[in-house]
């Protein structure tokens, strides 16, 4: 068991606790050791249970899949009651039964929250983005994939007081539409990663919009975005110069003569050209693919 190897410290025999606790134990030693880990020690004396709770009520980063597969409600609560200076969360392994009742105090008390991690918390409403948009000034991630309770207001919300946002994951956020996309670019425009995948309202104006309003964008994730159209994509290869990845998988209406523009500058896409497809299609047909020069 770890706290067996943490007892003895040095030849004089001092006991781990004798340890400055707020100077050395907890911002030096406890914060290297598996958050599962930790919980356990509180069992070996009321010392080290004090210990502990010190420790939760000050560490920066919490991440419920570092307890295990699935946190019990009870456990989450007792966990964090105390913490006010949290900069990290991820709660995605809470799902199941996340809730405003359990998420709103979190929030409110910790104001220095910069990344949150809620992907596939479908019991939240739209009052826990509020809740986020009022208490995390400082946020610069938020991750909301498959939350399809997020609406044009909790992300207007969001826009207007997290201006200094750089990666938002709006997957299957499916009551989104352009409109409440563009308000969101035009607000937070330094903006590097953003998925609007799985939305089959997200067009071309949302498209356009996020190039002309986000010139440090390095990766954009429009898979599934069936009204997303050529034109578009041929703006977002002239506004932004620092595009790394995008992803059009899906995209029906997406051709090769607006992908080349960004293939040419060795930006990362996730669909091939159509000669390395054919060749793909035709290898899965009869076996082979004749040997062609794909460089020519």
């Amino acid at each position: 068991a770890p706290w067996r190897l943490m007892m003895s410290l040095t030849p004089s025999r001092r006991c781990l606790l004798d340890l400055p606790w707020e100077d050395i134990l907890v911002p030096h030693i406890l914060c290297h050791l598996p958050l599962q880990q930790l919980l356990s020690l509180q069992r070996v004396s009321k010392s080290f249970q004090s210990l502990i709770q010190l420790y939760l009520a000050n560490m920066r980063s919490f991440d419920s899949s570092q307890i295990g597969p699935a946190i019990p409600r009870a456990a989450f609560v007792n966990l964090l009651k105390d913490n006010e200076v949290l900069q990290q969360l991820a709660l995605q392994n809470c799902s199941d039964w996340l809730t405003d009742k359990e998420l709103l105090p979190v929030i409110g008390q910790n104001h220095h929250l910069q990344q949150i991690q809620l992907k596939g918390c479908a019991q939240l409403s739209r009052h826990a983005l509020v809740a986020i948009s009022l208490s995390c000034p400082s946020l610069r991630q938020l991750s909301l994939a498959h939350c399809e309770w997020v609406d044009s207001l909790s992300l207007r919300s969001l826009a207007d007081h997290c201006k200094a946002l750089e990666a938002v994951d709006l997957t299957a956020c499916r009551q989104l539409k352009d409109e409440a996309i563009c308000y969101l670019v035009q607000k937070c425009r330094r903006l590097k990663s953003l998925s609007l995948a799985v939305n089959a309202n997200v067009g071309d104006v949302a498209v356009e919009e996020i190039a002309k309003c986000c010139p440090e964008l390095e990766h954009l994730d429009l898979t599934g975005c069936l009204r997303v159209k050529n034109d578009s994509i041929r703006v977002l290869a002239e506004y932004c110069p620092k595009l790394r990845s995008l992803k059009v998988k899906h995209c029906h209406n997406v051709a090769e003569s607006s992908l080349s523009i960004l293939r040419s500058r060795g930006v990362e896409l996730d669909v091939e050209p159509p000669l390395q497809r054919a060749l793909v299609l035709l290898q899965d047909v009869v076996g082979f693919a004749p040997f062609i020069n794909l460089q020519i």
